[in-house]
C-alpha cells in the first residue's frame, strides 16, 4: 500500500482550505517508510502537512526531484523546523549531483540556496546518478537517459565558476511498483515526461502505468511537440493522469481529449494497492 498526499501545488481543491503557491511538494507513506518528495518553494508544505496531520519531523527520506527553486527553496524552512523542534534523527536526502549546483535564468537565482555543509548537519545526504531503491516497491529514478524525447537547456548551471547550459540532468522522478499498475511522481519533468515513463519501465521491468502523477512541463507547448508526446504516450496509456504544477490549462485540456485526466492541487490524497 502506498498513500500520497499533495502537499503543494499550483492549485487547490475546493473545500480543503489548504495553501497553494507555483510550486510542488508530495508526501509518500509506504511500508512503514514516510518520504517528502520535494519541498516547495516556502513554509507552505508545512503549513499544509499540519492540515493534514502529518509530522514531517518524523521523515525517513527526501527525495528531490531537482535543483529548482520550487522544489527545494523550502528545505531552509524544513530545517527551521527540525531545529526548532530540536528534531534529532537525520533523514536521507537523496538528489543528483547537480541539484546542488548553483542555477540563474533571466537574471533570477532559480537554484537550491541551502548550503551543503547545512544539509550536511541535518540529513544524511546521498549524492548520486543511479537509481536508488527507498522500499522494494519505491524507487527514486536518478538521472533519465533523453531517448525519446530530446535535451533542452533551461538557464544557466554553475560549477567550478564554469557557466553552461543547464539540460536539468538532475531532473528525475519516483516510481512505485504497485499491485495495479506503475504509479509514477514526477516533479517538473524536465527530462521529459515521455523518457520518465519509458525510463522507469526499464527500471522496473514492467510495462502498465496505473498513475502519472505531478508535473509534465508541458506550458505553451507547441502543438507539434504535444502531437508528438500524446501518440508517444496513447501506444500504452496510463489508466490515470494527474498532471499539475508546470502543466498549464491548454496541455490538461489536449490530455484530456485522449487520457483520464483528473484534478489535482494541494490536499489530494491518492491511495494505492
Amino acid at each position: 500500500m502506498l498513500k500520497a498526499t499533495v502537499l503543494v501545488d499550483n492549485n487547490t481543491l475546493i473545500d480543503k482550505y489548504y495553501t497553494g503557491e507555483p510550486a510542488f511538494s508530495l508526501y509518500l507513506e509506504t511500508s512503514g517508510r514516510r518520504v517528502l518528495f520535494d519541498a516547495g518553494y516556502s513554509d507552505v508544505f508545512l503549513r499544509n502537512a499540519q492540515l493534514a496531520d502529518l509530522d514531517l519531523a518524523k521523515l525517513d527520506a527526501v527525495a528531490l526531484s531537482h535543483g529548482h527553486n520550487d522544489h527545494t527553496w523550502g528545505l531552509s524552512h524544513l530545517i527551521q523546523h527540525y531545529d526548532r523542534r530540536l528534531v534529532k534523527n537525520r533523514p536521507l536526502l537523496i538528489a543528483h549531483p547537480h541539484a546542488f549546483e548553483r542555477k540563474r535564468a533571466d537574471g533570477l537565482e532559480i537554484g537550491m540556496t541551502s548550503p551543503r555543509e547545512v544539509l550536511n548537519e541535518y540529513f544524511e545526504v546521498k549524492s548520486q546518478k543511479e537509481p536508488y531503491k527507498i522500499t522494494d516497491k519505491l524507487t527514486w529514478l536518478g538521472e533519465i537517459p533523453r531517448v525519446v524525447e530530446p535535451p533542452r537547456a533551461l538557464g544557466k548551471r554553475f560549477c567550478g565558476g564554469i557557466e553552461t547550459d543547464d539540460f536539468c540532468l538532475d531532473d528525475t522522478a519516483m516510481v512505485y511498483e504497485g499491485a495495479q499498475g506503475l504509479v509514477i511522481f514526477t516533479g517538473c519533468s524536465h527530462s521529459g515526461i515521455c523518457n520518465i515513463i519509458d525510463y522507469a519501465r526499464k527500471i522496473t521491468g514492467r510495462k502498465h502505468v496505473r498513475d502519472l502523477v505531478g508535473g509534465f512541463h508541458m506550458q505553451k507547448m507547441p502543438v507539434a511537440e504535444m502531437n508528438e508526446a500524446v501518440a508517444w504516450l496513447s501506444k500504452d496509456p496510463p489508466e490515470v493522469m494527474h498532471p499539475c504544477h508546470c502543466t498549464d490549462l491548454a496541455a490538461k485540456a489536449a490530455l484530456s481529449l485522449f487520457f483520464n485526466v483528473e484534478e489535482t492541487g494541494a490536499g489530494l490524497n491518492l491511495d494505492y494497492d
